[in-house]
């Protein structure tokens, strides 16, 4: 079997496989993997704990025969179940932790059915190597425009709107699976930091470095997801255009993008108390009568007023002067995309 050596991300593209598979347990796989890369684990989160326990507590004789055991059961149900339509020209790719002992096991098996089979040299472990050193170690050399405004602006909507209108762009909330204010989280949650710090190193690999890159403005964190090192030193120092609105205009925009979160009262009632240090209590109380009474364009109109227009000016004061200023009379998809359509043919 032929090792396969990542010196880059890039390598990733040009691959010979039909599939990349992991052999990793399942938390292991959800926590983060190579992009493309299917779970076959050889061991269950289960198993691996167990043989792991015999390791330590017996001997690694006894854990190496039942992992052995244990690693050929779930290949045989593999080769029965997803890779059983495969034909003799399939090719695969198979890492584990290491491109240790549990890729080895389970591509051997599948050399000798006659399959052309890599081992990713060094595992999972050679390519989180290559994502910190993209993210973390080396300055990052795309053109990056940052479209900034207050909350309800319909930032993330207008991203969106430059890319259809021809533009490149960065959706890190959407990377991160999350709309990044307080009351931003979604029903499916946010990935791992690991995941989220693979999807942008994926992202990043597919843009342009050459053109400009919008990209909506953060904070160094997305609800609980770090944005890494060489994105945020980007970022800081990025030219911007800057989005504003009536706050009618901005409290109609959020009841339609934050909808889900007026049926979910528990939720949203804990959100709000998260807000008690920073009000008054009267406060704190008028916006949980708000959401009781389903009142949610006073509820919008009150927090963006209280709570996040002044937050907004005193980052905004210590901000660049923006390149250019969009005041828009309402925030519906024809203005946004209008608008995109002027930025995209102005901004290059």
């Amino acid at each position: 079997m032929t090792p396969r050596i990542l010196t880059s991300l890039v390598d990733l593209h040009h691959l010979p496989a039909d599939t990349i598979i992991d052999v990793r347990s399942p938390s292991e796989f959800a926590e983060d993997h190579v992009p493309g890369a299917i779970n076959l684990p050889v061991l269950s989160d289960a198993q691996r704990a167990e043989v792991g326990t015999i390791y330590v507590q017996d001997s690694a004789f006894k854990a190496r025969k039942i992992g052995g055991a244990l690693v050929a059961q779930n290949t045989a149900t593999h080769l029965q179940g997803p890779l059983a339509d495969h034909g003799g020209d399939w090719q695969a790719l198979v890492y584990c932790w290491r491109g240790g002992q549990r890729s080895g096991a389970f591509a051997t098996i599948l050399n000798q059915v006659g399959w052309r089979v890599e081992l990713l040299k060094g595992g999972y472990q050679s390519y989180r190597r290559l994502v910190v050193s993209t993210l973390y170690d080396t300055p990052l050399t795309h053109r990056i425009m940052l479209i900034e405004g207050g909350t309800g602006t319909a930032k993330t909507a207008l991203l969106h709107h430059l890319s259809k209108a021809g533009a490149q762009i960065l959706d890190l909330e959407g990377l991160a699976g999350h709309r990044g204010s307080l009351f931003g989280a979604t029903a499916d949650g946010q990935p791992a930091q690991k995941m989220f710090e693979t999807l942008l190193a994926e992202a990043l690999g597919n843009l342009d470095p050459t053109r400009i890159t919008f990209v909506e403005a953060e904070s160094s964190k997305i609800g609980e997801r770090m944005i890494p090192p060489s994105v945020w030193a980007k970022m800081q120092t990025a030219p911007r255009i800057a989005i504003s609105a009536p706050l009618s205009e901005r409290a109609t925009f959020l009841c339609r993008a934050y909808a889900d979160l007026t049926t979910d009262a528990e939720t949203l009632t804990s959100q709000i108390d998260h807000l008690r240090p920073y009000h008054a209590r009267e406060v704190i109380e008028a916006w949980h009568a708000m959401a009781r009474a389903a009142n949610w364009h006073s509820f919008a109109s009150g927090l963006i007023s209280a709570h996040y227009d002044p937050r907004y000016a005193k980052s905004a004061a210590d901000a660049p002067k923006p390149r250019r200023h969009f005041d828009l009379p309402n925030l519906d998809d024809a203005t946004l995309a209008a608008t995109a359509a002027i930025i995209a043919a102005d901004i290059t």
